[in-house]
């Protein structure tokens, strides 16, 4: 795997130069994410007004952004009405704190947890092992992937990029599986050694898609039956959240339940579950304690950019991701992001973590506008990516050989006389400006023997 100790962009570069010469990669990931494009175009057709539904759910996230501290106090009062705890987070270290002392008080010793984006973003698994804890994903993608050690490739589809072959070998490793099992043998192998593991869970821990400010509900939905299994035995259920997760009632479930759905997976309505709260009186299971870690981490310093505060309308359907050219090339783990992959993630990652060490995620783009055009709730991805990239060079935050560069290339391409040279000229200087950027792997553009302006001259005579 690739050192992460190295600065973040070199780790890209090196990561991603060795993911997209792998063609064999590169073809698998594009066809399933076609495939996936394809059933998301159909589930979409059964709007009756896409446009409608893409505009009303921009504009209930832009209320929501726009009155976050509202909805946010509104939504800790609810949760408090109904003997539930909110514990507010400002970032990943204070996240992780707050789930120690969680962990320390009830002395739980074997957690669960289902799908999570935040609890990649903050490192959940790798500081609970390293406190010598026990947790289990128990999401099928995220528990091949922890399996391997490595990041999922994307936020919907974890292990989307790796073939039977691989996943054989390593559940045979590791439940002792068959080697020669289909799907649907290593889906049954993988839920009867999670079973145990739900029953003997003393904390579930999960994510949240939705959390409904008015009720104080938490809205999770899911494929599997392993999220409602994470916390349906433990004693104590945590849930980590951001604090982009809110919507404002009850009744707008109804429009972003289905409009996740399709985008995230081409279906027209998943599984979803709604916590109310810990465990009644009349209840005969769930958790006696329930407990919601708000974590900024970050998005306020997105939420303080009026122009780039959209971005924290995502609502991680991951719809962006599987129509970017730039992803299908090597997915999400080379980015190194930890908001989340595709470009969304190239888009908060590099506001959340800082323009100046993050900004070589906007430049890995072509904007070419297909994720803004697949957006649900109609961020405007790559001119955010844009932006991004404007105000790394407002902020000063380009090399000095790149300003040096663009310098030249300025004075070169403003004398008609540096046009007219001969194109072998031009293509030396232009290799040797652009060299390291343009990349090693990429055939430089073929310089026209003649400029225009010498073939109008010849054609037209001198002018």
């Amino acid at each position: 795997m690739t050192s992460y100790t190295m600065h973040p962009q070199e780790a890209f570069i090196k990561e991603a130069t060795s993911k997209i010469a792998d063609k064999d990669l590169r073809q698998r990931v594009t066809f399933l994410l076609e495939g996936n494009d394809n059933k998301r175009k159909l589930a979409l057709d059964e709007f009756s007004n896409l446009e409608l539904a893409k505009q009303r759910a921009a504009y209930v996230k832009w209320k929501i952004t726009e009155n976050l501290d509202k909805y946010l106090v509104d939504f800790e009062a609810a949760i408090v009405r109904k003997g539930g705890k909110v514990v507010w987070a400002f970032d990943a270290a204070n996240a992780l704190a707050e789930l120690d002392q969680i962990i320390l008080r009830s002395k739980a010793k074997n957690i669960v947890k289902s799908k999570s984006a935040l609890c990649n973003e903050i490192g959940l698994n790798e500081h609970l092992r390293s406190k010598g804890k026990s947790i289990v994903e128990t999401d099928l993608g995220d528990y091949v992937m922890d399996a391997l050690g490595e990041k999922p490739f994307h936020s919907v589809m974890p292990a989307i990029h790796k073939n039977l072959s691989e996943v054989n070998k390593l559940l045979n490793q590791k439940i002792k599986s068959s080697l020669d099992a289909d799907e649907q043998e290593l889906v049954s192998d993988i839920r009867s050694e999670l079973r145990n593991k739900f029953f003997e869970a003393d904390i579930g821990i999960t994510g949240a898609n939705f959390l409904v400010a008015d009720t104080g509900f938490v809205a999770i939905t899911e494929n599997e039956g392993n999220a409602r299994l994470s916390f349906a035995f433990a004693r104590t259920h945590v849930v980590l959240a951001s604090i982009d997760k809110l919507i404002p009632t009850l009744n707008d479930l109804d429009l972003f339940f289905t409009l996740l759905a399709t985008h995230a997976s081409g279906q027209q309505l998943t599984s979803y579950n709604t916590i109310t709260g810990p465990r009644n009186k009349e209840d005969v299971d769930s958790p006696s304690e329930f407990i919601v870690i708000l974590l900024d981490n970050g998005r306020s310093n997105l939420l303080a950019t009026q122009d780039q505060r959209q971005a924290l309308s995502c609502i991680k359907c991951g719809a962006c991701s599987s129509v970017c050219p730039v992803f299908k090339n090597f997915g999400g783990f080379p980015t190194f992001q930890t908001y989340g992959s595709g470009p969304i993630g190239q888009v908060v990652g590099a506001l959340q973590q800082g323009l100046e060490e993050y900004k070589y995620l906007s430049n890995a783009s072509t904007i070419c506008g297909k994720c803004t055009g697949v957006c649900p709730v109609k961020i405007d991805l790559h001119n955010h990516l844009l932006r991004n990239r404007h105000e790394a060079v407002q902020q000063g935050f380009e090399k000095t050989g790149e300003k040096l560069a663009w310098f030249t290339w300025k004075k070169f391409m403003l004398n008609r006389k540096n046009l007219n040279r001969a194109a072998s000229i031009k293509s030396f200087t232009f290799r040797q400006l652009y060299r390291t950027d343009w990349g090693e792997k990429r055939e430089f553009p073929k310089i026209a023997e003649k400029s225009f302006n010498q073939l109008w001259r010849e054609k037209m005579g001198s002018v």
